[in-house]
């Protein structure tokens, strides 16, 4: 199911519910809406800083029909601009652009939204972080106020092998009781290496 339920945001932190603010104001998901938009980064999971981007990926085939109407819909807008380029193997246009306190960028890519790496790297989050309680969260919040990157973050927190960015990928197509088994595994890690939460995967 693609994360489309901006209205939550307005229920969160201050900074959340400014973001839906944003969101409704921009009407990003009418404008975009043949591009199935759907919100990924940290403010669904309620992990955003105040200097987090408002990510919305799309999927698009056409990229110049989508290129013309983000231009249309957004150019106007303090540093407007838009790259073209290949990432993770497929053609990729990124938009980014600041909206009042709020840097955009708009990802897009021929594949659907609900399977792009930024939305599945959201989904592995969320079920780290239900099975991780609020012990989990807090130790996220604290690394990524000490300047960690959120899948980074996870990554060390969670004891999670290699690249991160990987690692999130494979956490997203586990059952809740691998990712119940991840974070038990990690709380065992932790405790044995007698590290801080925050200091566990340095050097990766």
């Amino acid at each position: 199911m693609i994360w489309t339920d901006v209205a939550s945001l307005n229920w969160g932190s201050d900074r959340q519910r400014d973001a839906y603010q944003a969101l409704i104001e921009l009407d990003i998901f009418s404008v975009l809406a043949e591009f199935d938009p759907a919100l990924t980064g940290t403010y669904p999971l309620g992990l955003e800083t105040e200097t987090s981007d408002l990510d919305v990926v799309c999927h698009v085939e056409d990229f110049d029909r989508f290129i013309a109407l983000v231009e249309a819909a957004y150019g106007y807008f303090d540093d407007f601009h838009i790259v073209r380029r290949e990432k993770n193997g497929l053609p990729t246009v990124i938009c980014r652009f600041q909206f009042r306190t709020f840097p955009v960028e708009i990802f897009a890519q021929p594949r659907p939204s609900e399977e792009q790496n930024a939305y599945r790297h959201m989904m592995a989050e969320a079920a780290l972080l239900r099975a991780g309680g609020e012990e989990a969260r807090a130790a996220i919040r604290q690394l990524k106020r000490d300047g960690v990157k959120t899948e980074p973050a996870f990554g060390q927190y969670f004891c999670l092998e290699g690249d991160p960015y990987v690692a999130l990928l494979a956490v997203a197509d586990m059952s809740a009781a691998e990712v119940a088994d991840v974070v038990l595994q990690a709380r065992y890690l932790r405790r044995d290496a007698g590290r801080q939460p925050e200091a566990v995967g340095e050097g990766r």
